[in-house]
């Protein structure tokens, strides 16, 4: 496990957090990159952010738990930067994400919630 992972989430987190990205990549918006996702997080924009597991080398991304924790926002991870890439609707693997507007909010509050808990 990388030292940016904070916490280690279950199957069902890991599902729940692929179809959510999924789905706001039909109807939503989002934000791809390092610089963009942590841009859309310093302003207050991202309303969740997700981050690849196997990016290399690491100090690009171990910032954006911090910087999420400090502005409250929920984030989530998933396994390879390809796989973010595809359920991102993006032609590239990329490295995180940021979710900016999205048509399912019900879902991304259930997501949040379970995110919040698990830190606990």
């Amino acid at each position: 496990m990388a030292d940016y992972i904070k916490i280690q989430l279950t199957d069902e987190l890991r599902e729940q957090t692929s179809e959510i990205v999924e789905k706001t990549a039909k109807k939503g918006k989002i934000k791809a990159g390092i610089n963009e996702v942590t841009k859309a997080i310093e302003r207050g924009t991202a309303k969740l952010v997700v981050i690849a597991e196997d990016v290399s080398p690491k100090e690009v991304v171990m910032h954006l738990p911090v910087l999420c924790g400090e502005k409250q926002v929920p984030f989530s991870y998933i396994a390879t930067r390809k796989a973010l890439g595809e359920k991102a609707g993006l032609r590239t693997a990329t490295a995180s994400i940021a979710i900016i507007e999205t048509e399912v909010e019900a879902d991304l509050k259930d997501l949040t919630k379970k995110l919040h808990e698990l830190r606990k």
